[in-house]
C-alpha cells in the first residue's frame, strides 16, 4: 500500500470516527433534555419519590407530630422525605421552596408562614411540573394541587359552643386570636363569632399574636387588666396562647375563674382541663391528616386520582382540590375516652399535676 492510498485510509477513518462522536452527542443531548421538565406521573418510572416539606415552625408543639408521622408515612409508602424548617422567616420559606425546585422534587408540602405570600412560588413549581400540597394552611391565589386540613370554621364553632354550654351565653369574652396571615385565623374567628352572635355574647376585644409568639396573649393580659377582669372568657387561637394567658391569669388569681378555650390539644392544656384552669380544647387528629397527607403526596407524584372524599374549594383565584378532616371538642367529660383512649397522651401524663383525679384502670379506645 502506497502513502496516497494510506493517507486517503486515515482521512475516511477520521471522518467515520468524527461521525460517530457527533451522533452520540446528539443522542445524549436530546437524552439529556427529556428531563428538563417533570410531567405528571415521572416517579412512577421506578424512581423513589421525592418530597419537599417546608414548615413555618416548630413553635407549636403539634408541628413536631405532624412531621414525624408524615415522614414515617412517605418512608412507607416508598417515598423520601426532605423536611426544612423556615423558623417563622418567609424569606426563607421562599428561598426553601426555590430549593425544592432546583432539586426537581416530585411534590412540594407547605405549611406556609403568610397565606397570602406564595403564589409566586408555587406557581414556579407548577411550571417545573412539581406537585403542591399545602397543608394545613390554605396558600391564596395559586393553582395548588391540594389543601388538606381539618375543617377550621368548626374548630371555632366548637370553642364558642364549648363555652356557652359552661355558662357564658349573655356574657362577654376576648379573643386573643394567632397569626393574622394565618388564613386559618379568620375561619376560626367566623366559627367562634357566629356563635357569639347567636348567643348574645359580646366581644370585648380582639388582637392578633404576630407569628404565633405566644408572649404576644401574654403581654395583652398584663397590658389590658381593665378590659380582662371584664370578660367571662377568653378564646385563644391555640393552646400554646392559652398557656401564656392562664400563666398571667394565676398571678392576678383569676385562672379558672374566667375560662379559657383553646384548640390543638397541647398536653398541658389537657392537664390544665382536668386541673379546672382551661374549659376545653380542640383535638385535631394530625396523624390522620399527616398520613392522608402522605398518601396524597405519593398519588400525586405517580399521576393517580386522589382519593373520592376530595371535593373542590375556592382560594381567591383558583377552585383547588380539598380534603376537610372533623375536629373533636375536648372537656373534662369526654377527655380520657377522646385524648387518652386514642393514645394521643398518656393517663399519667394528664393527670400528673392531680394525681388524686386519675381513672383507675384502663381507659379503652375513644374516637
Amino acid at each position: 500500500m502506497n502513502r496516497t492510498t494510506c493517507k486517503v485510509c486515515n482521512r475516511k477513518k477520521l471522518w467515520t470516527y468524527a461521525a460517530v462522536v457527533l451522533a452520540c452527542v446528539l443522542v445524549f443531548g436530546a437524552c439529556g433534555n427529556l428531563d428538563s421538565s417533570k410531567t405528571s406521573g415521572d416517579a412512577a418510572q421506578g424512581q423513589k419519590i421525592q418530597i419537599g416539606m417546608s414548615f413555618d415552625s416548630f413553635v407549636i408543639e403539634r408541628w413536631q407530630r405532624d412531621r414525624d408521622i408524615f415522614v414515617s408515612a412517605a418512608k412507607e409508602l416508598g417515598a423520601e422525605v426532605n423536611v426544612q424548617n423556615a423558623n417563622g422567616d418567609m424569606e426563607q420559606q421562599k428561598k426553601q421552596i426555590s430549593y425544592f425546585i432546583d432539586k426537581g422534587m416530585d411534590v412540594i408540602v407547605i405549611i406556609c408562614i403568610d397565606s397570602e405570600g406564595l403564589s409566586e412560588q408555587v406557581q414556579k413549581a407548577k411550571e417545573a411540573g412539581i406537585k403542591v400540597i399545602a397543608y394545613d394552611r390554605m396558600i391564596m391565589d395559586s393553582d395548588i394541587d391540594l389543601y388538606i386540613t381539618f375543617d377550621n370554621e368548626r374548630v371555632g364553632t366548637m370553642m364558642g359552643q364549648a363555652l356557652v354550654d359552661n355558662g357564658l351565653a349573655g356574657g362577654k369574652v376576648l379573643m386573643l386570636g394567632g397569626s393574622a396571615v394565618d388564613s386559618n385565623v379568620a375561619l376560626v374567628e367566623k366559627g367562634f363569632s357566629k356563635v357569639m352572635e347567636d348567643n348574645q355574647v359580646t366581644i370585648l376585644d380582639s388582637m392578633h399574636a404576630d407569628g404565633w409568639k405566644a408572649e404576644l396573649a401574654s403581654a395583652y393580659v398584663y397590658d389590658h387588666m381593665d378590659i380582662v377582669s371584664e370578660a367571662d372568657a377568653i378564646m385563644c387561637g391555640n393552646d400554646d396562647l392559652a398557656s401564656k394567658v392562664v400563666h398571667a391569669l394565676k398571678e392576678k388569681r383569676l385562672a379558672g375563674e374566667i375560662m379559657v378555650a383553646g384548640q390543638d390539644a397541647d398536653l398541658e392544656a389537657c392537664q390544665r382541663i382536668v386541673e379546672g384552669t382551661q374549659v376545653m380544647t380542640v383535638y385535631k387528629p394530625v396523624e390522620k391528616l399527616a398520613r392522608k397527607a402522605a398518601e396524597c403526596a405519593v398519588l400525586l407524584a405517580e399521576g393517580k386520582p386522589l382519593p373520592e372524599e376530595t371535593v373542590t374549594i375556592e382560594n381567591g383565584a383558583y377552585e383547588v382540590p380539598y380534603i376537610g378532616l372533623e375536629p373533636i371538642s375536648v372537656d373534662r367529660n369526654n377527655i380520657n375516652d377522646v385524648i387518652i383512649g386514642s393514645g394521643f397522651h398518656l393517663k399519667e401524663d394528664v393527670y400528673l399535676n392531680v394525681p388524686s383525679k386519675m381513672p383507675n384502670g384502663d381507659i379503652k379506645t375513644g374516637k
